[in-house]
């Protein structure tokens, strides 16, 4: 009777110990795939970074040009003063934060644009080697932003499979563990764009 009481509590125990070492496991790669999250958050950032550190460069290059307008400068001076204001940790990523860091970072693209169509009108500042410069890197940092952005989205991804997936979901609900949201895409992009000539 002692001898099938002892099986009995040494089967419970190695269950016990199955399940211990499965939550371990199941936690460590929970927190693995957080981490990613965040290193993939912050090469966002850092591209970011990379073109707000270039607009200062790029304003002072075109301020140059004789008669150039005043106001499509400011407006890239205040674009680029709001996107560099919102700072976004990646344990901050609701959905609220992130639009609000979306629409700053998407003020500047635009701001920018908008730069960039105006600098046509100006023949001798395209010819100037230095702006020819500038708007190439400009042109390799937002490859590099989407570039990111993709990466970052493709993590956010594998993560949020992990966390909602059984019996992972326990886990992760246990510790904490939560849905990350990603970058979507611009309101108003499902509609083709309409060409008049």
């Amino acid at each position: 009777m002692n001898f099938g009481k002892n099986i009995v509590s040494l089967g419970l125990l190695a269950v016990v110990l199955i399940f211990v070492f499965w939550g371990c496991n199941g936690y460590n790669g929970l927190v693995k795939q957080d981490e990613s999250v965040k290193k993939a958050w912050n090469n966002v950032q850092a591209e970011y970074q990379n073109r707000a550190d270039l607009v200062p460069n790029l304003v002072n290059t075109v301020k140059g040009a004789a008669n150039f307008e005043q106001e499509t400068l400011t407006k890239v001076i205040e674009a680029r003063a709001k996107a560099t204001s919102i700072q976004l940790k990646a344990e901050d990523l609701t959905p609220e934060n992130l639009a609000k860091f979306e629409k700053a970072q998407s003020e500047l693209s635009g701001a920018l644009s908008r730069l960039l169509v105006t600098v046509e009108k100006y023949p001798e500042l395209k010819a100037v080697a230095g702006f020819q410069q500038l708007q190439n890197q400009l042109e390799g940092i937002e490859n590099n932003i989407k570039n990111s952005r993709k990466t970052f989205n493709e993590a956010v991804n594998t993560y949020n499979v992990k966390v909602r997936s059984f019996p992972m979901n326990i886990f992760a609900g246990i510790f904490g563990f939560k849905a990350k949201e990603g970058f979507k895409a611009a309101e108003g992009s499902d509609k083709a764009p309409e060409v008049k000539f």
